[in-house]
């Protein structure tokens, strides 16, 4: 194996292939990052067993021929490489790297051990927009639950119903959904890691993604790079049931006056153990309050409100998470009393939904 590649183009690439490099592996070779040698490109793999990452660099190849390298080792030297051309060269467990006055021997591994990619059998695909894929991963990924003895939650529902996609995550405490429309022409559920999302969010630009599913695996194909990851098995809750309700207060509110103001609150209630933060609407105004062993913290924001006057109270950390992805000026808050869900919406965009379940105060009630 023999090759010439500018320092940036494989440091880029190294950077790509370590997002599936595991920190805590007990296997030697899942340490390493295979680097083939083919006709006109450099190809980098990386795997956990669960997620792969296979990326392609530009690079003038001289001989062709493949091994694995430690990740960490062949990830430090590049990065101290200066700005120039990187000559690789093989000769069996040997590696040898120059860049105009450096020069490095280290010693790899050989690749007949590494994992072979997912076999690819009869799959199915569609495309989307990478920054569709983004907003989708985004808005909906930091709401799946990090409990691992209910594997199914750990991810994103990816619902595909011939006119659109669905993507859900839910962890007990909250819903976030956010759909697509015509996306694809067939109907399929897959539950997809919400690591490999994140993952796959760090890499996306701009452009087209293809997106296959497999038997027991997913693959988000971009120009240089794609990126397999196992679907979680599992029977995924039917959350159309807790977003079917109907609303007794409907309260529409500046989304960064209510950020704001629930930030401050939350100063205060971090010091306490549920994070609570009590809302009271009424008179087109909401009083935000937090009141713990340290203090008393009241904040009041303008808003107009439909029907009921409501008090209820919840984890500031799920409502600003919430807040934080929403990208419209305005929302809506749709409440149906103090002990069932709120559920955020945009106002001018129907394809997201955020829900979070309250807190029951002590004495029955939310007064």
């Amino acid at each position: 194996m023999k090759l010439k590649i500018a320092q940036k183009e494989l440091l880029k690439h190294i950077n790509i292939a370590q997002k599936a490099v595991s920190s805590r592996t007990t296997i030697q070779i899942l340490e390493g990052i295979l680097f083939v040698a083919e006709e006109n490109h450099l190809r980098l793999v990386a795997t956990d067993l669960e997620l792969i990452v296979d990326t392609r660099a530009n690079c003038e190849i001289y001989e062709k021929g493949q091994i694995v390298i430690n990740s960490s080792i062949i990830g430090n030297i590049v990065r101290k490489l200066p700005d120039s051309d990187v000559y690789i060269e093989v000769e069996e467990n040997n590696v040898n790297i120059k860049c105009l006055s450096s020069e490095f021997n280290i010693q790899a591994q050989d690749s007949n051990e590494f994992p072979s990619l997912p076999y690819i059998d009869k799959d199915v695909s569609f495309e989307l927009e990478q920054e569709e894929l983004k907003d989708s991963i985004r808005k909906t990924s930091f709401a799946s639950s990090m409990d691992q003895t209910r594997a199914d939650l750990t991810g994103v529902l990816f619902n595909i119903m011939n006119d659109k996609i669905e993507f859900v995550a839910l962890d007990g405490y909250r819903v976030a959904l956010y759909s697509l429309s015509n996306v694809s022409d067939f109907e399929m559920k897959a539950i997809v890691p919400s690591r490999a999302l994140n993952e796959v969010y760090k890499i996306l630009d701009e452009g087209k993604i293809k997106i296959n599913i497999i038997t027991g695996n997913i693959i988000f194909k971009l120009e240089n790079t794609d990126v397999y990851s196992r679907l979680i098995d599992g029977q995924y809750i039917d959350y159309n049931q807790v977003l079917r309700q109907e609303y007794s207060t409907i309260v529409t509110i500046e989304k960064r006056a209510f950020q704001m103001a629930l930030e401050r609150a939350s100063l205060m209630a971090k010091e306490d153990k549920a994070n609570l933060v009590k809302l009271d609407f009424s008179s087109n105004e909401l009083h935000i309050s937090s009141n713990t062993e340290i203090g008393k913290v009241d904040e009041y924001v303008k808003c107009e409100i439909g029907g009921e006057d409501l008090k209820i109270a919840f984890n500031a950390k799920y409502l600003l998470d919430g807040l934080k992805v929403i990208d419209d000026e305005d929302i809506t808050l749709n409440m149906s009393g103090s002990l069932r869900p709120m559920i955020f919406k945009p106002l001018n965009d129907a394809n997201y939904t955020y829900l979070v379940l309250p807190v029951k105060l002590s004495g029955g009630n939310n007064e």
